[in-house]
């Protein structure tokens, strides 16, 4: 009988232990979870996030169209400056994808999603700009066209009113700055005419994107009630749990549009095996370069980055055919105004030289970092009989030396 008891306590004592230990690894688990939001703003970090729009099938006039990527683009927000910068991915950008087969094919980057997945698709993409994105959000045109009326709808401006017909849909859409609502802004994401260029669709397409983000902002004491954030929560597809993605879409909504620097995937066109397929410059490398500054210049603790477009004059030192040109698509795509191109006076230049005409240190050391020139020379800024600075037509000037392989000085 004493044994019994004993063996009983023992048991029971076991019990009270087991049951400790799971109370105390439940606490653990839910009280020490890392909230990644939180955690890349405590360490000061970009926001980076996928943002992927896909067709939905069987969804609108169309029926058994097969799912095809609408809209990719990565956003880059830095919240402590509100700055943010977006890089458009076109769906025919091609390269070797590694994640196609076994030992990869040459493809469109879409059909990495469209074969793979999302995680499959955000590594592609991750090589490619060269830099890691932790978060994702995925909408379908269906999702997206909810999203838009419980937000009473999407403002958005077109140029010009649509009424076409492609392969006997029919789309009709008004002039004008605009609100559109769910089924409005369907057409406006799905019409594509012949007259239309792929990065005017892109830019369209973009559009809306900015314009669903900053009706986060205008109705974040609705969209951020608790009670009914759920609502909206249940149209993304994302990494991130309820909590997560409460909290980057709270921080995704504050961000000042206006200030959103675009990027987009710049090449060359060739055909593939019947596709035409967008190849990035320079093998990739100047994306990877183009997004590396961009986020220096978000986080840059100055204005001045932001003031306005920088203007540049680019001269030839040397004699190589059309470097003054190809220098100045390069240094477009990076977002300055290039108003002249022209031979320097004399095509001896051993070494590339920025001039600054406006005495801006900060955007120059930028605008060097870019090429990899720290031969920066400070124009004296003369001032006329009155007294006023003497206004140069450009902000900076580079000629181009013989160290300059069209791409860095070496």
């Amino acid at each position: 009988m004493t044994n019994r008891l004993s063996t009983n306590i023992n048991l029971i004592f076991l019990l009270i232990i087991l049951v400790i230990l799971i109370v105390t690894s439940v606490f653990l688990v839910v009280f020490m979870q890392i909230d990644p939001i939180e955690e890349a703003l405590n360490k000061d970090q970009i926001l980076k996030t996928l943002i992927v729009l896909e067709s939905a099938e069987n969804f609108g006039e169309e029926k058994n169209v097969p799912k095809s990527v609408l809209f990719t683009g990565v956003l880059m927000y830095y919240p402590e400056s509100r700055r943010v910068a977006m890089f458009d991915i076109p769906g025919n950008t091609g390269s070797i994808y590694s994640s196609l087969g076994q030992s990869g094919r040459t493809d469109r980057i879409d059909a990495v999603y469209l074969d793979n997945g999302i995680d499959s698709y955000k590594n592609e993409i991750e090589k490619m700009l060269g830099t890691t994105i932790p978060f994702y959000l995925v909408m379908n045109l269906e999702q997206f066209s909810v999203l838009t009326d419980l937000l009473g709808g999407l403002r958005v401006f077109i140029s010009s009113p649509v009424d076409t017909s492609v392969d006997g849909v029919h789309y009709l859409l008004p002039s004008g700055a605009v609100n559109l609502d769910g089924d409005k802004i369907c057409t406006f994401l799905e019409y594509n005419i012949l007259e239309e260029t792929d990065s005017e669709l892109q830019e369209r397409r973009q559009m809306a994107i900015l314009a669903f983000l900053m009706s986060l902002n205008k109705k974040s004491s609705e969209v951020f009630n608790k009670k009914v954030f759920s609502h909206y929560a249940e149209n993304f597809q994302t990494s991130l749990n309820k909590n997560g993605l409460y909290r980057l879409l709270k921080e995704l909504a504050t961000i000042d549009a206006e200030r959103l620097v675009p990027q987009t995937i710049t090449g060359s066109l060739r055909n593939v095996d019947g596709k035409t397929l967008l190849f990035p410059f320079y093998d990739g490398q100047l994306i990877k370069d183009i997004c590396k500054q961009t986020m220096s210049a978000l986080v840059v603790s100055t204005d001045a980055v932001y003031e306005r477009t920088y203007v540049l004059e680019i001269q030839n030192g040397t004699f190589v055919q059309g470097l003054a040109r190809n220098t100045a698509a390069l240094l477009q795509n990076v977002g300055y105004d290039v108003l002249s191109m022209k031979n320097a006076e004399t095509q001896d230049y051993e070494k590339t030289v920025i001039i600054d005409h406006i005495g801006n240190p900060d955007i120059a050391k930028s605008l060097g970092a870019f090429i990899t020139c720290d031969n920066i020379k400070t124009e004296e800024i003369k001032t006329d009989e009155e007294g006023f600075e003497s206004a140069s037509l450009v902000d900076f000037t580079i000629i181009l030396g013989k160290d300059f392989d069209g791409r860095y000085v070496r």
